[in-house]
């Protein structure tokens, strides 16, 4: 991304160790310290994690469009570990702080431990996730990198320049192409491509239109539709690959929801929930993650504090460090215990 914060509808923009990331580079991550050492365990039966956000997806376009208007989704609740009632960050229903919280395990207050990410938009100040936070702040690409593998994220906003100048070590690929079409082919091309551990896929067809036309709009569904043909194309990618092909997970999620006009009001139910969906080798297949971990509350329609424990969006980061045998982030929060289960393998609690 562009230091000026600029980007044309299908610039491409790859920062990976050349003159492009050299000023993010000649600072030190302030953000490695406290990572713990741990190398990855390439004989696992998962040895790379696909997480994808569709921005704004409400589930209840999923369950409106049905198998038909939404193969690939219903497909991922049909044959793994799914809710389409997990929750957002509880302090904000915007892209930028839902998605930082999703990679770095932390709530959105600064003051009390969080990300301190709380503007939805391209400024350069402040420049990084440290300094708006006060504090170090880890991620789930530092867990990767200082374990030995590779990471990349693909985005379809500018303003995700901000993970590449806060993890600029940790990040060894980024990618900022606005048309999702082109941002898929160039994140499946280098699934099939290149050996990493950990990659974030962003897409966001859904959020635009329903800010253009009203979220759960006629023209917000057909946005779904088109996402979802996305989400399959790399979904057959990863079944169709066999290097891939019974070795990876993926984890699927979104920023917020939305209904109507919005999605900035972080109390109206619409906004605040969303689906989170687990795919891949030894996952439960077809079922409830509410029903397979007791230990997390069903919220049904409440918004619920950080005291209550339901599955939220900020668990993507300590669930694929924990389906990669990694510990988790330093000073995160959600699911930091790593105790959200979605293999078979694991036990139905943290206790059990």
């Amino acid at each position: 991304m562009s230091r000026l914060g600029v980007v044309l509808p299908v610039l491409t923009l790859v920062l990976s160790g050349g003159i492009a990331c050299a000023a993010a580079s000649e600072a030190p991550d302030a953000s490695r310290s406290g990572v713990a050492e741990r190398r990855l365990d390439t004989a696992g039966p998962i040895d790379t994690v696909v997480a994808i956000s569709i921005d704004g997806l409400n589930p209840m376009a999923i369950t409106k469009l049905g198998r038909s208007g939404a193969p690939a989704l219903h497909k991922l609740i049909r044959t793994g570990a799914t809710t389409l009632n997990a929750r957002t960050e509880f302090e904000l229903t915007d892209t930028l702080p839902n998605h930082t919280g999703m990679v770095t395990g932390r709530r959105v207050e600064a003051a009390t431990g969080g990300h301190g990410v709380t503007w939805n938009d391209e400024r350069l100040t402040p420049p990084t996730v440290q300094a708006a936070a006060g504090h170090d702040v880890a991620s789930v690409f530092n867990v990767v990198h200082d374990a030995g593998g590779s990471t990349a994220f693909f985005a379809s906003k500018a303003k995700f320049s901000l993970w590449e100048r806060s993890w600029p070590d940790a990040i060894d690929t980024d990618v900022i192409v606005e048309d999702n079409r082109r941002l898929t082919a160039q994140f499946v091309g280098d699934l099939t491509a290149r050996t990493r551990s950990f990659r974030f896929l962003h897409l966001s067809a859904p959020d635009v239109a329903g800010h253009a036309r009203g979220f759960m709009s006629p023209a917000y569904l057909t946005a779904v539709t088109a996402t979802d043909r996305l989400v399959r194309t790399v979904m057959r990618a990863i079944s169709s690959s066999p290097t891939l092909a019974g070795h990876t997970a993926v984890i699927l999620t979104a920023d917020h929801g939305g209904r109507g006009a919005s999605h900035r009001d972080p109390v109206r139910p619409a906004n605040y929930t969303v689906p989170f969906m687990v795919w891949g080798p030894d996952v439960a297949r077809g079922v409830d993650l509410y029903a397979i971990n007791p230990t997390y509350t069903n919220p049904r329609r409440d918004r619920t504090t950080y005291g209550d424990a339901p599955i939220r969006n900020g668990d993507v980061a300590n669930l694929a460090l924990d389906l990669l045998e990694l510990p988790a982030v330093p000073g995160s929060e959600h699911d930091a215990a790593q105790d959200l289960v979605a293999l078979t393998a694991q036990p139905l609690s943290a206790t059990g």
